[in-house]
């Protein structure tokens, strides 16, 4: 299973152009996409997740092109996009919340609703189903996020900075589901931390400027700097060779 973008442009105005003529296939169950602001990975994962339409070229899932209207519901069943910011549904509940993203995904109200039990569960948050979703922290917010793509089955789950702004005690409980949902599903992370990639992450892509600077495993990722002390060192040393200061 492999998420592929072929001869992929993109730009938002005639003078913004982010990428042109990419290529890129993410093949890995853990990869982490890393790169400086203005890089080309928030587009990059809107157009992974079909939330913007390249202007030529395809992105697909398994064969699946979401600018294909036969495949596009298919595709976003498959697709999960977990945002930064989860947005609380006024009125829900934490379970009715999760099953509301089963059902929109296509499953019927009653098993979006029994699946959204189980998925509670394997997020940790089963205590606080019955929880307005308003009431929870963002921590709980991400992991309610990731139980709704649970919940419709999905095969790949892109996320934007899934431990942004958690505290660490939130990013340890963060970092444990994330290590769980790559035994089962693919995921691709989009981020700024570089002390987890051993741990988490098989592969590593570096974008800059709507180029792919580095694509490899995590440890080839890790060998370009060998001097330094402990892995957190040795990714920032790696990255600043590919793209500067920036991070």
């Amino acid at each position: 299973m492999a998420l592929e973008f072929r001869g992929v442009s993109f730009r938002y105005n005639r003078k913004t152009t982010v990428l042109d003529s990419f290529d890129l296939r993410v093949s890995s169950s853990a990869t982490v996409l890393l790169g400086p602001n203005g890089a080309g990975k928030s587009t990059l994962m809107a157009l992974a997740a079909s939330q913007l339409k390249p202007l030529d070229g395809t992105v697909t899932w398994k064969g699946l092109d979401p600018a294909a209207r036969k495949d596009l519901r298919a595709y976003r069943k498959a697709v999960a996009w977990l945002p930064q910011h989860i947005t609380p549904v006024p009125g829900l509940t934490v379970r009715e919340q999760v099953a509301f993203a089963g059902w929109l995904k296509g499953m019927n109200r009653s098993d979006a609703w029994k699946a959204s039990a189980t998925t509670l569960g394997r997020v940790g948050l089963d205590k606080l189903a019955d929880r307005r979703s308003h009431q929870v922290s963002g921590g709980q917010l991400r992991r309610m996020g990731i139980a709704g793509a649970l919940t419709h089955h999905s095969e790949l789950i892109l996320m934007d900075e899934p431990t942004a702004g958690l505290d660490p005690t939130q990013r340890k409980v963060f970092r444990s589901l994330l290590e769980q949902l790559a035994d089962d599903v693919h995921i691709v992370v989009s981020t700024h931390q570089t002390e987890d990639l051993a741990d988490l992450y098989q592969h590593v892509i570096v974008l800059d400027r709507g180029t792919v600077r580095f694509h490899g495993t995590t440890a080839e990722f890790h060998a370009m700097a060998d001097n330094a002390q402990g892995p957190r060192e040795r990714a920032e040393a790696a990255y600043t060779q590919l793209v500067g200061e920036e991070i």
